[in-house]
């Protein structure tokens, strides 16, 4: 179940505990949750902070203080380096538009993700891999298929 959560009220952490129960009672449920990249997310903040999430699909796109820039690289690694070590999940992913015309800002250029973003990310134990938005553009630009050996 994913929690991509863009507004609403301060009870996504009792959400969660009651999903992660209903999973203990049978098949696993696996809790997944794309917050913005500001830290601490506006609306699951407080649900991250349980432990109780699988996986973090991160999103690094429109929100300039935090998204990679090859002028200041600096935003994008404090914020990874805040989401990696104050967020209990197994595996945090790096979100990114899988082209420019995915989103308003944040595009990465594959290469630029390839030898710039990636080596830093992979320093923590916590790098699961990337999340691209969204399928259409993924295809249009190929931007998958040019990182995947990569990731």
């Amino acid at each position: 179940i994913d929690f991509d959560i863009e507004k609403g009220e301060d009870h996504y952490s009792d959400l969660a505990g009651k999903l992660y129960e209903y999973g203990q009672t049978g098949k696993k449920v696996y809790l997944t949750a794309a917050p913005q990249c500001i830290f601490p997310d506006q609306w699951l903040g407080n649900a991250l902070k349980t432990g109780l999430f699988d996986f973090v699909w991160v999103q690094f796109y429109n929100n300039p203080p935090c998204e990679y820039t090859t002028s200041d690289p600096s935003k994008f690694r404090n914020s990874w380096n805040q989401w990696t070590s104050q967020i209990p999940a197994r595996k945090i992913y790096i979100g990114l538009p899988a082209s420019k015309a995915a989103a308003g800002d944040g595009y990465v250029p594959k290469q630029v993700l390839i030898s710039e973003v990636l080596p830093f990310a992979k320093e923590s134990s916590k790098y699961g891999g990337i999340m691209l938005w969204d399928r259409y553009n993924d295809i249009q630009s190929g931007y998958s298929l040019a990182v995947k050996d990569s990731v």
